[in-house]
């Protein structure tokens, strides 16, 4: 029978930034979104004082002030590179590990019992972490990916675990799937549970105990997957490589409302080179592009507009070059003067591996010469951090670049950001 770990960070984004600053060790801290606009972390001291997930700051300024809480602007440099080490620590400790996302791993635990007990081994990972990156984490351990979500939450519920749970003892399961609300578990959102408990079904338990037939019928083959996964059924295998992404969207939403279109050109050309960066990244071409753009929908009193416009090459291309072309292009055909623009995005679509696009008998098509080359090139530079190329569409000053008033240094990505210890 399998075993899985899920580790998770805990407060990730508000844990890293108190990671460089020792002065901040009982200090409430919160975490801001793309323009400084809504809470999206909050350390322990934060929660504790009420604050709110997602939020708008503005909201809460009060509170902020009267509670002297520290805000910071999302800086994902810092995050990702700390990210990073976590999950390098994690993949030498475990045969098998899956990131599923910034903060949090699976785990595949076979044959880990056999050397250490698996709420020992859970300690250690706690332990190691700790001490070479500076990160709490709580582990949850089950034969289900499901259920060792079930038991990180407790892990972190309940202080009396340590911040490892092992749930492999069915007795455990059902005595903690009693406690746990049915919208808690992994997969079931507001409007599942919604109809959930208008069939009674208002506890995990209860959800275990249903009928997987039932449910299917009722609902979809996912939730009575999830039905199988509490009852100690794995039927979500780990997945060590991630799928290949089917698109690719780059959007912000601008510090300040956009109305000249040489500035929305200027955003729409950093945000086409950012996503065909991703897409070389995950070693694709792409033949699609989408192009959107709109006013701000909470600005009621201003006129509205949001339209997009999309467009196909001949043949299906990673290069920067191609899409820029293409993307302003795209935006002649839906700009309109006389609006306050408060976001434009790129939307890649239409994934082909490289090297396997077979064009028609008599399409005209020809590459760039050197085109993986170059782009390659850029790519290291860019990536290396001794250096910065970018295209001249992409602007020098920036004037439309989201508000990050509260940005911290980027103290593991910058050399000239390097914390200094007097």
């Amino acid at each position: 029978m399998p075993t899985f770990a899920l580790v998770d960070c805990n407060n990730f984004y508000a844990s890293c930034e108190k990671l460089f600053r020792p002065d901040l060790k009982d200090t409430p801290v919160i975490v801001l979104s793309n323009n400084d606009g809504c809470v999206v972390a909050r350390s322990r001291e934060a929660k504790t004082l009420g604050i709110k997930m997602g939020v708008p700051a503005f909201q809460i300024k009060a509170e902020v002030e009267r509670h002297r809480i520290l805000a910071f602007s999302s800086n994902y440099a810092l995050y990702a590179d700390l990210s990073n080490r976590v999950m390098c620590i994690l993949e030498k400790m475990a045969p098998q590990v899956e990131v599923y996302s910034i903060d949090e791993a699976f785990l595949d635990l076979s044959g880990i019992e056999s050397v250490t007990s698996l709420v020992e081994f859970g300690k250690q990972v706690r332990e190691r972490i700790s001490q070479w990156v500076g990160i709490t984490v709580c582990v949850g351990i089950a034969p289900t990916k499901t259920l060792a979500k079930l038991a990180n939450h407790a892990a972190k519920k309940y202080p009396a675990t340590h911040g490892v749970v092992d749930l492999t003892n069915p007795d455990r399961q059902r005595r903690l799937l009693a406690l746990v609300p049915v919208n808690d578990v992994w997969g079931v959102g507001k409007r599942l549970s919604t109809r959930l408990n208008m069939l009674g079904i208002t506890t995990a338990l209860e959800l275990a105990n249903a009928s997987p037939e039932a449910i299917r019928d009722q609902f979809s083959v996912v939730l009575e997957r999830t039905v199988r996964e509490l009852n100690g059924n794995s039927c979500i295998e780990l997945e060590e490589i991630p799928p290949t992404k089917k698109q690719i969207v780059c959007s912000r939403s601008f510090g300040v409302k956009v109305t000249q279109s040489e500035l929305l050109r200027e955003a729409l050309c950093e945000y086409t080179t950012r996503a065909t960066e991703k897409l070389r990244k995950e070693q694709q071409q792409a033949k699609m592009l989408t192009v959107f753009i709109r006013t701000s929908p909470f600005k009621g009193n201003e006129p509205q507009y949001s339209n997009s416009a999309s467009g196909e090459l001949l043949i299906p291309s990673c290069d920067t070059r191609d899409f820029i072309e293409l993307a302003n292009h795209l935006l002649k055909r839906i700009w309109k003067d006389g609006f306050r623009y408060a976001k434009v995005g790129v939307m890649l679509s239409d994934f082909y591996d490289l090297g396997m696009f077979q064009p028609g008998l008599f399409d005209e098509v020809s590459s760039r010469s050197n085109s993986q080359q170059l782009m390659s090139v850029l790519d290291n530079i860019n990536h290396s951090g001794a250096g910065k190329v970018f295209f001249a569409g992409q602007g020098l000053k920036k004037d439309w670049s989201m508000k990050r008033d509260h940005l911290s240094p980027a103290y593991t990505t910058r050399w000239n950001q390097l914390p200094k210890v007097k």
